[in-house]
């Protein structure tokens, strides 16, 4: 694999502060963390790798894959090895074959927390999410930071997260002196493109029956102030992520101005599971769950440090609302504007779930009996 390098204005040569690293920096929160280390008077050089060169000036930019174990001859740099990596490659992307999604994120983690002891870093921050927590009924509210893991792998990069942990609390040990931080946000929102945020593209709210959601956003904005805190060492351990509070699932319904359809647990989970089995949702059924069981957190370690969000739940869910205006999302599958204009209100209903098989199939049922 080929790097490049470019300097647009080369390092602070000199400058007093820390030299911290990221990856994925060219888009998302990669992009918005840069931008802030590059500003921020803490900091004396950033070094920003990506597969491809991003528009953030006043970075050493680094452009190769973060698999390649060249990494580490980059995190040493020509102004001597970094303090802090902070790791953003990782792909969550709904669309992804999930055997190379896997691949690529777990691969990538490892080679960044290898390339990092070999070069003398003494921090690495990862982000993975408040979703490895799990979403369970029995779940307390909030949780706190050190609450067991209980996440399984059927959601959609769950298990991929919950690998980057596993090798998070393994990387001290197998690396004596490197210390690892991780960050875990809530339901992402600010250009993201998630199973969450798709749930908000639907024609109505699907409400499991029985079930009591809790909905806690966290703006990529709040995401990256959060990383900055910890890529300066003002916050460590593991850092949950979110606005402050949350919002019940009547007050979302409010806000948003979109109804529900509630329905059974079993004609719930078994059409979302139908529908992903034969490849017509990129959704597995996992992740109904995260709309059904609260998973909201406290945050009090950022708070003990000092940090604090500047969205409120409120707003991002606002935000959320704006952005995904005009799209039309069936069972978690994008609808183009012509096919969600000819679904009515009843078909857009049947779709939703993906009942309309097993409605047939009951009628059938009847039928022989």
């Amino acid at each position: 694999m080929s790097s490049q390098e470019s300097n647009v204005r080369g390092p602070r040569n000199g400058a007093a502060g820390r030299a911290v690293a990221v990856t994925g920096a060219a888009s998302g929160v990669g992009a918005l963390l840069t931008e802030r280390l590059v500003a921020s008077p803490e900091v004396g050089r950033v070094v920003a790798i990506d597969e491809r060169h991003g528009g953030t000036e006043g970075a050493r930019w680094h452009v190769l894959d973060v698999r390649d174990p060249a990494v580490a001859d980059r995190l040493r740099d020509d102004g001597g090895p970094v303090d802090t990596v902070v790791h953003l490659a990782v792909d969550l992307d709904l669309e992804t074959d999930p055997a190379a999604r896997t691949a690529y994120n777990v691969r990538g983690t490892q080679t960044v927390l290898t390339a990092a002891a070999a070069a003398g870093v003494r921090r690495v921050v990862l982000c993975t999410s408040a979703m490895v927590y799990g979403a369970l009924p029995d779940n307390d509210v909030p949780l706190a930071e050190d609450a067991e893991l209980r996440a399984t792998a059927e959601a959609t990069g769950v298990g991929d997260l919950l690998e980057i942990e596993r090798l998070a609390r393994r990387a001290p040990r197998a690396h004596p002196g490197l210390n690892v931080t991780v960050v875990r946000p809530t339901v992402l929102v600010g250009g993201v493109d998630t199973a969450l945020t798709r749930y908000f593209e639907s024609p109505r709210l699907l409400v499991v029956a029985g079930s009591r959601p809790r909905w806690q956003f966290c703006h990529l904005e709040d995401l990256a102030s959060a990383l900055e805190y910890a890529a300066l060492e003002k916050a460590e351990g593991e850092l949950a992520v979110g606005c402050d509070g949350w919002l019940e699932q009547e007050e979302v319904e409010e806000l948003s101005g979109i109804r529900r359809m509630e329905l059974p647990p079993a004609v719930a989970l078994g059409a979302a599971s139908r529908l992903h089995r034969l490849g017509l949702t990129p959704s597995p059924a996992g992740d109904l769950a995260y709309t059904m069981h609260p998973w909201v957190v406290s945050g009090s370690r950022l708070h003990e440090a000092g940090w604090r969000p500047k969205w409120t739940n409120e707003q991002v869910l606002a935000e959320l609302l704006h952005e995904v205006a005009g799209r039309h999302t069936v069972a978690g599958r994008r609808l183009g504007r012509k096919d969600a204009t000819t679904l009515g209100a009843a078909g857009a209903t049947v779709a939703l779930v993906g009942t309309a098989a097993l409605v047939r199939r009951a009628r059938r049922t009847r039928r022989r009996m």
